[in-house]
């Protein structure tokens, strides 16, 4: 399966590694696919990251300096407060700590040495739910506010709209096309496409074509 790897440049990782030639290799190598990658070598370090930064990912080795990756996670997870999927990362050797692994739901784990393309991977398989959910979000978010403010035969055009979108976020279509969808008369489906186009959410680009605007939906 082909993955689109560039979805992770809109991701920060938390990576705590003890051993510093290993935590540099690999944060440089993260760092050119995501956000920002904040890079400790504690528990103490890591969980003060957490406090100050926003951290989508966790990825942690098991057995560090005088203290355990797992019961650094297993401290996070008793905290309601904090929901971050976590990758492990394990030498051979750890394998008796996999099973307290499992038992903390950890997403994922990766055997040392560290794979950079099965750690990119597993960083898509992880994020890529969270990007739909935004996604889906976003679509609600938008039928809400059209509905706050137009009647429900208006609310069926957006949603007539977010479902035609093709891949460039375009909507390609008529009022003619709509009308033959969603019985609304053209005068308010006029007023409609006016309200969405005074708003910046959908773009006139060119006959029959308008770009839908996800970044003005931010400011509504």
């Amino acid at each position: 399966m082909t993955r689109n790897l560039n979805i992770l440049n809109e991701f920060n990782v938390l990576y705590l590694e003890d051993d510093d030639s290993l935590l540099k290799q690999t944060r440089d190598m993260l760092d050119d696919f995501l956000k920002n990658v904040y890079a400790v070598k504690t528990s103490e370090e890591a969980m003060q990251v957490i406090k100050e930064k926003k951290v989508d990912v966790i990825i942690s080795d098991i057995l560090l300096e005088n203290e355990n990756g797992i019961d650094f996670l297993r401290e996070l997870k008793e905290d309601k407060n904090i929901d971050i999927p976590a990758i492990l990362t394990t030498a051979h050797t750890d394998t008796k700590y996999l099973l307290d692994a499992i038992k903390l739901k950890v997403e994922n784990y990766i055997v040392k040495p560290i794979n950079l393309k099965e750690l990119l991977n597993t960083l898509h398989d992880i994020l890529l739910p969270l990007i739909q959910e935004r996604e889906i979000q976003k679509n609600s978010n938008i039928i809400r506010t059209v509905s706050a403010v137009t009647d429900s035969k208006q609310v069926e055009v957006v949603k007539y709209i977010l479902d035609n979108l093709n891949e460039k976020n375009e909507l390609i279509s008529s009022y003619g096309d709509i009308m033959q969808k969603v019985s609304i008369s053209k005068p308010t489906l006029i007023k409609l496409f006016k309200i969405l186009s005074e708003k910046e959410i959908l773009v006139k680009v060119s006959h029959k074509t308008y770009s839908f605007n996800e970044k003005s939906l931010e400011i509504i």
